[in-house]
C-alpha cells in the first residue's frame, strides 16, 4: 500500500473495506464465500457492473478464504478432501467456459436476479432440513465412496463453477449442498470443505483473470481490492474458528438470514419488469426442484422416520 501509494483509495472506496469486513467472516464461517456478500452489495447496493463485481469476489477470496483455509488446515478441522479434489476438477472446468462465453452474453439484471433468487432456494432447503430428526445419519465423510461419487461431484462442481463465472462464488455452496443434502454430512464438516474449495478456485479463478489470455481487470476491481486485502486476512480466519463452537441450526439461520437481506434488496432496487420477474421465480421454482431430486431420499426417511414414530405413539 505504501510502496504503490494506495493509501488514499480508503477515502473513496471505504464502504468496500466495511462491507468485507462482514463478508469475509461470513466466508470463513459458513459455506457462502465472500463474494456472496460482495457481489450484491456491489452490483444491488452501489450498483457496480457485475464483471467488476464477479473479478473483485474472485481476487479478495484468494486472500481471505485462503487465509481462512490455511486456519482450517493448521487446526486440523475435518474436511472431506475427496470432494474437494473432484469438485475441484468439474469447477475449473465450469469456471473457464463461463467466464469466456457465458458471462459476456447475460445483461447485468439477469445475473444479479439469478444470483439472488438461486441462493434464496439454497437457504430455504437449508431451513427446511432442519426439521428433519435425522441427527443420528449424519456422517462425518462420504461412506462407500465409488467412481458414481466421483462422477456426481465432477458434475455438481461444474454447475458451481459456471455460477462462480457469472457472480465469482458459486462452487463452494453447490458443493456444500451436495454434501450436506444427498450425503448427509455434518454442516460442520461441509463448511470448512467449501472454505477450502472456495479458496482454490478462486486462486485459479484470479491467476486467469489476470493472465495475458483474457480482458484485462477493470482498474476499479483492483482499487476495491487495495482496501479489502488488510481487512479479510483477520475476519475471514476468526469466522473459520468462531464457527466451530456454534450449533448446526446456528450455521444454518445465519446463511439464511443473510440470503434473505439480499433477495429482499434485489427486489427493491433492480428495476424489474415482467420478464425479469419470471425469470427470477423460475430460477427460484426449478432450483428447488433440483434441490428437492437432489435430497429426496432424505425426505423419504424423514417420512418412514414420521411414519414409524407415529406408530410407536399410537
Amino acid at each position: 500500500m505504501t510502496i504503490g501509494h494506495r493509501w488514499g483509495l480508503f477515502n473513496e472506496h471505504f464502504f468496500m473495506s466495511v462491507t468485507m469486513s462482514f463478508g469475509a467472516f461470513i466466508a470463513g464461517s459458513t459455506s457462502e464465500g465472500g463474494g456472496a456478500v460482495a457481489f450484491p452489495v456491489m452490483t444491488i447496493f452501489a450498483g457496480i457492473s457485475p464483471p467488476v463485481a464477479r473479478d473483485f469476489s474472485m481476487m479478495i477470496q484468494s486472500v481471505g478464504m485462503s487465509a481462512a483455509a490455511l486456519t482450517i488446515t493448521t487446526n486440523s478441522i475435518i474436511v472431506e478432501w475427496r470432494a474437494i479434489r473432484f469438485a475441484m476438477m468439474g469447477g475449473c472446468l465450469g469456471m473457464f467456459l463461463g467466464l469466456e462465453w457465458l458471462s459476456p452474453l447475460l445483461p447485468p439484471p439477469v445475473v444479479k436476479l439469478f444470483f439472488v433468487s438461486l441462493w434464496l432456494a439454497f437457504a430455504c432447503v437449508l431451513v427446511l432440513r432442519l426439521k428433519m430428526p435425522l441427527q443420528d445419519a449424519i456422517q462425518e465423510k462420504i461412506s462407500n465412496f465409488s467412481k458414481l461419487d466421483i462422477l456426481r461431484l465432477m458434475c455438481v462442481g461444474f454447475i458451481g463453477g459456471v455460477i462462480t463465472s457469472l457472480s465469482g462464488s458459486g462452487l463452494d455452496i453447490v458443493t456444500f449442498l451436495l454434501l450436506v443434502l444427498f450425503y448427509n454430512i455434518n454442516e460442520k464438516v461441509a463448511t470448512p470443505t467449501s472454505v477450502v474449495l472456495m479458496a482454490g478456485i478462486s486462486i485459479i479463478g484470479f491467476a486467469w483473470r489476470a493472465s495475458p489470455f483474457t480482458a484485462p481487470i477493470a482498474t476499479e476491481s483492483w482499487n476495491y481490492w487495495w482496501v479489502c486485502v488488510p481487512i479479510v486476512v483477520v475476519f475471514a480466519p476468526l469466522g473459520a474458528t468462531f464457527i466451530q463452537k456454534r450449533s448446526r441450526h446456528f450455521i444454518v439461520m445465519l446463511l439464511f438470514i443473510s440470503i434473505l437481506v439480499q433477495f429482499i434488496g434485489a427486489q427493491i432496487l433492480v428495476p424489474e419488469s415482467k420478464e425479469l420477474a419470471g425469470f427470477s421465480i423460475l430460477t427460484f421454482a426449478s432450483t428447488l426442484l433440483f434441490l428437492w431430486l437432489l435430497n429426496r431420499n432424505l425426505f423419504k426417511k424423514y417420512r418412514s422416520h414420521s411414519v414409524q414414530k407415529s406408530l410407536l405413539q399410537e
